[in-house]
């Protein structure tokens, strides 16, 4: 069975932009900036036969406050710039009540089925509470990169790390 590491998006692999201590999505391409050492994570991630699946919130769309369009123009970009196999982004609120929204994990649980992964060999990486609920709820390790927003903090992610670089790392690390 394949092995996967989930990314969430903003925040993990593009530099999310915090207001009031708390973080959002850049707005557009323009805005997008890939953080440092995400490439070469990515990179020996995938060297190593991980799938990269990245696994985004975006209520903003069905909030009205941004376009579907603008986020898809935002994966298109960073799909074009990284080693990544697959975007799997939610465009639903919470008072939806949708599978695919994380906390829950069902964009993870449809990824193992289409994929073969073996999810309690694969990764959830993210920088919220909910990145980590998901991956806790899919059966997956977890990576909680802290910036120490000002918001609900997961209360058991399985690592915790400062950046996708060093999350990389204790991945590459464990025994397979």
């Amino acid at each position: 069975m394949t092995r996967a590491v989930f990314l969430d998006r903003d925040g993990v692999i593009n530099r999310a932009v915090v207001r009031d201590g708390k973080p959002f999505p850049p707005a557009s391409v323009e805005e997008t900036e890939i953080l440092p050492g995400v490439a070469e994570a990515l990179k020996s991630l995938r060297d190593a036969g991980f799938l990269l699946i990245v696994v985004t919130n975006q209520p903003d769309v069905a909030r009205g406050t941004t376009s579907k369009a603008s986020v898809e123009a935002i994966n298109a970009y960073l799909n074009s710039k990284l080693a990544l196999d697959e975007f799997r982004t939610c465009y639903h609120d919470s008072a939806d009540q949708c599978e695919c929204r994380k906390p829950r994990p069902g964009s993870l649980l449809e990824a193992a089925a289409e994929h073969s992964i073996d999810l309690a060999r694969s990764y959830m990486v993210g920088d919220r509470w909910r990145d980590i609920e998901a991956g806790e709820r899919a059966g997956c390790k977890t990576v909680f990169i802290d910036y120490g927003y000002d918001e609900k903090q997961p209360e058991s992610p399985s690592f915790t790390v400062t950046s996708l670089l060093e999350a990389s790392k204790i991945i590459l690390e464990e025994p397979i």
